[in-house]
């Protein structure tokens, strides 16, 4: 991406963490719904993950960061699915995999969607505008 963003890293952050809110919204609701079918919680979370994954990149992709275009749709995707899948879902599923029998499924569950909420926004900037800083 040439030249200086439009929007601060202020703006940024509030816009993510605006999109962070309906994102954990749709995750939380897939995934109470997943086991209310009786979905085991570990595959239950996978998959409410994926859902909410799609819509997160969609709207941080669009109106949270200024994607760049030099970097294929194809290829933001699969860098913010990609990273998602090693900070988001992997640090909620470890969480559900070691305190869900302590604390409960939804502590857990609650608890790693808290933990990776800041290694995210640096991910998701990466992915989308190629840059870390500034």
């Amino acid at each position: 991406m040439s030249g200086e963003p439009k929007r601060s890293t202020g703006s940024k952050i509030v816009r993510f963490a605006m999109v962070g809110l309906v994102n954990t919204a749709i995750d939380l609701a897939g995934f109470f719904l997943l086991l209310k079918l009786h979905v085991p919680p570990l595959p239950a979370n996978i998959i409410s993950w994926s859902i909410a994954v799609i819509f997160s990149f969609v709207a941080n992709g669009f109106w949270s960061f200024e994607r760049n275009q030099t970097i294929p749709l194809h290829q933001a995707f699969l860098r913010f699915v990609s990273l998602g899948v090693l900070i988001s879902l992997g640090v909620s599923t470890l969480s559900i995999a070691l305190f869900a029998g302590i604390a409960g499924v939804w502590p857990a569950k609650i608890g790693g969607v808290a933990a990776a909420a800041a290694l995210n926004f640096i991910a998701a900037r990466w992915s989308i505008e190629g840059r870390l800083l500034k």
